[in-house]
């Protein structure tokens, strides 16, 4: 007998068919499936946001021509944080697999960078820059000591929740938010949420979940930036154009 395409969907990206019976048939929700389905859901956005908030911020830079209002150095620990897993990946001989989304976030942070530098009139250095980067990846991956690897790891979160420091003070400082993308800080937000959550359920961590929760918190107050800063930043933009 013929399924229904949502219980082909839903069993094969959401929850396991048993979870599907209890729910959808015998009307029954208990909390392991409802747990799973949390985690299966939560993990599905953080995947996303992996693949596209930097996307959509180096879209419309690109639709805007223009990169005014973003902090380079607050990119600059973004590509930095967003490194730091790639490198501890390509160090342990991880699959691709494994990491490919991480990379993919990597090589459009690297490009808002060139794009911020272009847009100042600095093109060569942008691409001096890529140029540099991609050799000092490719040295870091190849042959970093294990130990600066890991340190390199640990410092990823503090590094990304430094840069939402950097662009919140930029934002503040400029009394608009340029253009940084509202759907692009909507999806961070979501996702630092939804890691909170995930490390709550895997680790317990009281650190960890509170490092999480300061980076949810750095991103809420991003979005509530660039909703309170739409008029100024449209007419800051008008008279740019």
């Amino acid at each position: 007998m013929a399924t229904s395409p949502v219980k082909d969907f839903l069993v094969t990206y959401i929850m396991p068919e048993k979870c599907y019976e209890r729910i959808f048939v015998s009307f029954y929700i208990n909390v392991p499936c409802l747990t799973f389905i949390m985690n299966r859901a939560v993990g599905l956005w953080i995947l996303l946001d992996t693949f596209l908030a930097q996307l959509l911020q180096l879209l419309k830079i690109l639709w805007r021509r223009s990169a005014d209002g973003l902090s380079l150095t607050s990119v600059l620990l973004q590509l930095y944080a967003f490194s730091c897993p790639v490198v501890y990946a390509m160090a342990n001989n991880f699959p691709l697999f494994a990491w490919g989304e991480r990379l993919f976030a990597l090589a459009q942070t690297a490009a808002i960078v060139f794009l911020i530098l272009h847009y100042r009139g600095e093109t060569l250095k942008g691409m001096l820059f890529l140029l540099a980067y991609g050799c000092l990846m490719f040295l870091l991956g190849s042959y970093a000591a294990a130990a600066a690897v890991s340190v390199m790891q640990t410092s990823s979160l503090a590094t990304l929740i430094a840069s939402k420091v950097l662009q919140a003070g930029t934002n503040y400082c400029n009394g608009h938010t340029g253009q940084l993308s509202t759907l692009s800080v909507l999806l961070s937000w979501a996702a630092s949420l939804g890691v909170i959550f995930v490390t709550l359920q895997e680790t317990g961590s009281s650190f960890a979940t509170l490092s999480h929760t300061v980076s949810a918190c750095l991103s809420g107050v991003l979005l509530a930036q660039v909703l309170c800063y739409r008029s100024s930043t449209t007419t800051s933009r008008k008279k740019n154009e």
